[in-house]
């Protein structure tokens, strides 16, 4: 049985608090490129490159490669060969959001109650944690910072069967278009199919911690990534919203077995600043 204690987490979650806002991941900033080589518009080429110029700048200077630095979402996988000691698991992680957030001086955005009492939490706490027991003796942590405009954009559909995969299609792509430039496209688009409402809404949020372009490893779900993009990429909306040939940087799909009478589809946006880091301790 492998020994955790909770100070190391705590360690690493602070760091990564700050790297996932100062420093675009390669795969999301090689995305980047690529697609500013296709790119027509080019109002659309200088948005891209202003793009890039932001990343290296951020990264550069330890700035945050936006204002928005998100509510800390994380995706924790514990091998079933871990003990952790010294407290506990969720503990450990808010507080390091709650360093992170504090010695980064990453903006804090997450209020007490949504309704009635709407006052900032002063360190970005609590993070939004989703837990996974998986074989081994690792624990796997992997932040998700998300903002607010991109988040603001999700949409969930409980279809039924009888949509089948035109209505899937039709949702997926009309979600984009009606987010516009809200999310700050070029985006990527994550896609949760089946299970119940709740596990279809988790599973686009997975699909965006997925590496950037990286496809589904199913051949039909790759496939329909690629039709997806393609027709996304065909909506006009374009870079930032104003008109171009890149609107979307990848389309990733997860999918999970559903009941009988449905055909659940939930779209996650998340902007070009696709901000994303994971440790193993």
């Amino acid at each position: 049985m492998k020994e955790v204690h909770v100070d190391k987490i705590v360690d690493a979650v602070e760091a990564l608090c700050m790297k996932a806002a100062y420093d675009l991941p390669k795969d999301v900033e090689d995305r980047i490129v690529a697609c500013s080589k296709q790119e027509e518009s080019e109002f659309g080429k200088y948005i891209f490159d202003q793009i890039l110029e932001n990343v290296h700048y951020a990264r550069d200077n330890d700035y945050p490669i936006c204002q928005d630095t998100g509510a800390a979402v994380f995706f924790i996988e514990v091998g079933q060969d871990v003990h952790i000691t010294g407290g506990s698991l969720e503990d450990a992680i808010n507080e390091g959001v709650r360093r992170g957030y504090t010695n980064g001086y990453l903006r804090k955005s997450m209020v007490l109650d949504p309704v009635f009492n709407r006052k900032n939490t002063g360190d970005n706490t609590p993070a939004i944690i989703h837990t996974f027991i998986v074989p081994g003796d690792k624990l796997k942590i992997t932040i998700l910072p998300k903002g607010g405009g991109s988040e603001n954009m999700g949409k969930l559909a409980m279809l039924t069967p009888s949509a089948g995969l035109e209505g899937v299609k039709k949702f997926i792509v009309d979600a984009v278009k009606t987010a516009g430039g809200n999310p700050c496209p070029p985006v990527v688009v994550g896609v949760g199919i089946g299970g119940t409402m709740e596990k279809t809404t988790l599973l686009a949020k997975k699909a965006l911690a997925r590496k950037v372009g990286e496809p589904n490893p199913n051949p039909q779900y790759a496939q329909l990534e690629q039709e997806l993009l393609e027709e996304i990429n065909n909506t006009g909306v374009g870079p930032q919203g104003l008109g171009g040939r890149i609107t979307a940087l990848a389309v990733h799909i997860e999918y999970f077995p559903a009941h009988i009478t449905g055909l659940p589809v939930a779209v996650n946006l998340n902007c070009h600043a696709a901000r994303h880091a994971e440790v193993v301790l």
